[in-house]
């Protein structure tokens, strides 16, 4: 079992830092999800209120959600071996991945839940082993 992994998480990819008795290691996980599309509705041919158009966004809404859902469980795979996380970054993954574990069947402690900009693999890396390090002394 893994003793604590840290997790960088938009909902483009996810930088997962895993502190083991063997070092350090660091997995990526790409989202493939689509981003939506911004030029909804700009056929002329119908208004951007048609039934025609509300269908086309649901049906883009609820792929969009497949794919993010898809992503978060590859995710939590990897979070099945740890005894604790800390979960950090930019936007609203981190907080949408924190409430799918906390409703899902993998029992996971999280130890934080932070806010972070962009950052490279090594301040990543720095920020979970600062981050454990801290909280073990």
């Amino acid at each position: 079992m893994t003793n604590n992994i840290g997790l960088w998480i938009d909902r483009k990819k996810a930088i997962l830092v895993i502190q083991g008795k063997q070092g350090e290691e660091i997995q990526k996980i790409e989202s493939g999800v689509e981003r939506r599309i911004a030029d909804r509705g700009t056929s002329h041919a119908r208004s951007r209120y048609s039934a025609e158009h509300q269908q086309g966004d649901d049906q883009l809404d609820k792929k969009f959600t497949e794919q993010l859902n898809k992503f978060y469980d590859k995710v939590i795979a990897q979070l099945r071996r740890t005894e604790a996380v800390l979960i950090f970054g930019p936007g609203e993954a981190k907080s949408e991945l924190e409430k799918r574990i906390a409703h899902g069947k993998v029992k996971v402690q999280i130890v934080g839940v932070e806010t972070a900009d962009k950052m490279t693999e090594r301040q990543i890396a720095t920020k979970v082993r600062n981050h454990f390090n801290k909280s073990i002394h």
